[in-house]
């Protein structure tokens, strides 16, 4: 193989710049992200060099006091502002192909776009499940968090009982227990699926949390709670009548716009309903959720997302390496690797920005 070129720096940032754009755009979670505060994902760049440091995102909490009126004085009755960090601990991820001699590659970036769309496949699909599986963490103490998938009972308890303003179960706030297992267990597939009504019900319940569960503002100041779902209970969602009614009555009535005849998003009662199908698979591969309900039924998340949801923090950008000499230069290496972290918003032991309900939720038959 001839020598390659190798790029300068300023065509590596600009691949880089592209490629980075591109892949947090494909995790399908792009829109909620973005590093105001007031985003349901918040990011932060902070250069590091080491796994195991953390970074940290801070977390302002809402004024509670009355003020001050007329003369009153002010000194000495401020409000002390409410500010809590929470750490995210970073850590490599890295993958890389051999690209085979099939051609000739003259420049480094070349070589580099040659892997571009399996990396960047493989990338988004990691952060897109990073971020679920994010969501379905449970809080124990602190702004400590375990993925379900490795949370033991006495974790999943401790969240439960810390977070009994910032979870649902079915279609009733009594359906409640600080048992995790027997909350669960109450879930029905006769009145426990996912509908309109349980999901207004859940904005409610995020309206009155304690800490506030603040919801997500457009760029126009209009105010949403964002649910994200996975395939079963956005089904369940998109067939209740009351859902199917609004589509056909109030939605544009075109087939290239209307949810009853295009899949999209579902929208009602001010929240934004958007699918997205492994939150199943990454449900069900957590070992709890599968036949959990009454009667061994299938139980799946909805997660009720308002600002400062969830965090993502990179030590390191995704940075493109190329190897040369592998087998005598006839098979160069593209890898790409970053530092980073994906964590749920947490302090003193509750979820930050979400509300979590659990619907019961059959697979298909």
């Amino acid at each position: 193989m001839a020598e390659v070129t190798l790029a300068s720096a300023l065509e590596k940032q600009k691949w880089l710049s592209d490629y980075f754009k591109e892949y947090v755009r494909e995790s399908g979670f792009r829109g909620y992200m973005g590093r105001s505060a007031s985003s349901i994902i918040i990011t932060k760049h902070e250069l590091e060099s080491e796994a195991g440091k953390t970074i940290n995102i801070p977390l302002i909490t809402r004024l509670t006091g009355n003020g001050v009126t007329g003369s009153t004085t002010l000194d000495g009755n401020e409000e002390d502002l409410g500010n809590y960090n929470c750490p995210i601990s970073i850590d490599w991820r890295r993958n890389g192909v051999r690209v085979p001699k099939s051609t000739s590659y003259k420049t480094e970036i070349d070589l580099l776009n040659a892997a571009r769309d399996m990396l960047k496949q493989w990338e988004s699909e990691k952060l897109r499940d990073d971020i679920i599986a994010a969501m379905l963490s449970v809080v124990t103490t602190g702004s400590t968090t375990v993925d379900m998938v490795d949370s033991s009972a006495a974790n999943r308890n401790a969240y439960s009982a810390a977070n009994s303003d910032r979870l649902l179960f079915g279609k009733l706030i009594s359906n409640y227990s600080a048992t995790f297992a027997t909350a669960l267990g109450n879930i029905d597939t006769t009145d426990d699926k996912c509908t309109v009504a349980s999901m207004s019900l859940a904005k409610r319940l995020a309206k009155q949390a304690d800490p506030h569960i603040r919801p997500f503002k457009s760029s126009v100041g209009q105010e949403y709670f964002v649910a994200f779902h996975g395939s079963r209970t956005f089904r369940d969602l998109k067939a209740d009548s009351t859902m199917t009614q609004a589509n056909r009555e109030a939605r544009p009535r075109d087939v290239a716009a209307n949810p009853l005849f295009q899949d999209g998003d579902l929208i009602y009662d001010g929240i934004l309903h958007r699918e997205v199908p492994e939150i199943d698979d990454i449900a069900s591969a957590s070992g709890v959720l599968d036949a959990a309900g009454a009667a061994s039924a299938d139980v799946r998340p909805v997660f009720v997302c308002g600002q400062q949801s969830v965090g993502v923090a990179w030590g390191q950008m995704p940075t493109p390496q190329t190897d040369m000499t592998k087998d005598y230069k006839f098979r160069p290496g593209v890898a790409i690797e970053e530092l980073l972290g994906v964590k749920k918003m947490a302090f003193n032991g509750k979820q930050h920005g979400m509300l979590t309900a659990f619907f019961a939720a059959a697979a298909d038959s």
